[in-house]
């Protein structure tokens, strides 16, 4: 039996985690004093500040560098930065600019269409896969092209990790095949 060519998988977006810079120094104390749904981590010499809308969670540092997550998508990513550094505007940090942004990492998850034999998935595919039952209920495997990391479940659920969108879709078109040869076939 050959793997459809017109199957579709949905794959869902979970989380997209983004970098920006404000190009000047950001005093912690007045943010966290003054910000609203702020919290300030002082052990750690940074603030979390959250947004609603779109509901992203931002670790703003003192020199200006800021961690987004939480988005489900790269606009919203980035609309998500946006919005915050015009929060910090309003807080008075008039000098703050919105350069550097990027996009690190994409969170998703694709779910096959039947179950999965994760040892015969990790002895056909060896150096690229690993299956280590006793530590992790996923077998994991690494696509080093596009920087992708795959956790493949028996259930034939996947969990994808990957620097874009782009590289995620890729990701499941280049495992698909792999994992439709280990399927369990149900009799």
């Amino acid at each position: 039996m050959e793997p459809d060519n017109d199957v579709a998988l949905d794959i869902i977006i979970t989380n997209v985690v983004c970098v920006f810079k404000t190009r000047c120094h950001l005093n912690l104390r007045k943010i966290a004093l003054e910000g609203s749904n702020v919290i300030y981590k002082r052990d750690f010499g940074k603030v979390l500040m959250k947004l609603r809308k779109p509901k992203i969670t931002a670790s703003i540092w003192s020199s200006g560098k800021i961690i987004c997550a939480g988005a489900t998508s790269e606009e919203e990513a980035k609309l998500g930065a946006r919005r915050l550094a015009r929060c910090l505007q309003k807080l008075g940090f008039k000098v703050v600019k919105f350069t550097e942004f990027k996009v690190v990492n994409v969170l998703a998850v694709c779910t096959m269409p039947f179950q999965i034999r994760l040892p015969e998935f990790t002895k056909s595919n060896r150096p690229l896969a690993s299956y280590e039952p006793e530590l992790h209920p996923a077998a994991l495997y690494r696509i080093k092209d596009i920087k992708a990391t795959l956790q493949v479940f028996s259930t034939g659920s996947i969990t994808v990790t990957a620097p874009n969108v782009q590289f995620i879709a890729t990701a499941v078109e280049q495992t698909y095949p792999l994992v439709f040869e280990c399927r369990k076939i149900h009799i």
